[in-house]
């Protein structure tokens, strides 16, 4: 197949048919129908990828790169990596760069972009150059995140983006829940 193989196995390929119909799919518009194709793993035709070699994930997220309208703009020299189990919503934009203000044909120096692991980036969020968000970080749909929460276990919400509620763990270490104290905080208590 024209896609390299380290990315057709995992989660998607193994005992599903997911994988592989994403792969069919994508190898008629990658790789005879110009758009993205360059990148060596299975997008959607909706999808854009600026710079595939500088964008780091784990094959079991493969998901991140089928749904309408994501945008990966890494093509200024700039990094996007999504740690593992981290959900892309649709129509999602990540930016490393942007245009200086005074002159749209210039670009600003890129900045790296890290997603933590079992992060979820709502439908319509902006991620914006140099942002750094830590595990179990939520972004709200349609929030606009430019500074960084590395610790993570946090809420979004907003243009720009603030914490809207903090994140404990569960007892297991896994998965997190609701803060106790943000619940009061938010009854007024």
């Amino acid at each position: 197949m024209a896609f390299d193989g380290r990315y057709l196995k995992g989660r998607w390929f193994e005992g599903r048919d997911t994988g592989w119909k994403w792969a069919w799919r994508s190898l008629w518009q990658q790789k005879f129908g110009g758009r993205n194709r360059n990148v060596p793993w299975p997008v959607s035709e909706n999808t854009v990828i600026a710079a595939p070699s500088r964008l780091e994930f784990h094959p079991d997220d493969l998901n991140n790169f089928q749904s309408f309208g994501q945008y990966y703009n890494n093509n200024n020299g700039g990094w996007i990596r999504i740690g593992r189990g981290s959900y892309i919503g649709p129509n999602v934009g990540i930016v490393t760069s942007n245009h200086t203000i005074y002159d749209l044909d210039e670009h600003d120096p890129p900045q790296d972009v890290t997603i933590g692991e079992s992060c979820w980036i709502g439908m319509n969020a902006v991620i914006l150059p140099g942002v750094t968000l830590g595990p179990h970080t939520v972004v709200a749909a349609g929030s606009v995140v430019g500074r960084s929460y590395p610790k993570g276990h946090v809420v979004l919400v907003g243009n720009p983006a603030r914490v809207s509620m903090k994140l404990e763990r569960h007892p297991d270490g896994v998965e997190p829940k609701v803060s106790q104290e943000m619940l009061a905080d938010q009854a007024g208590e």
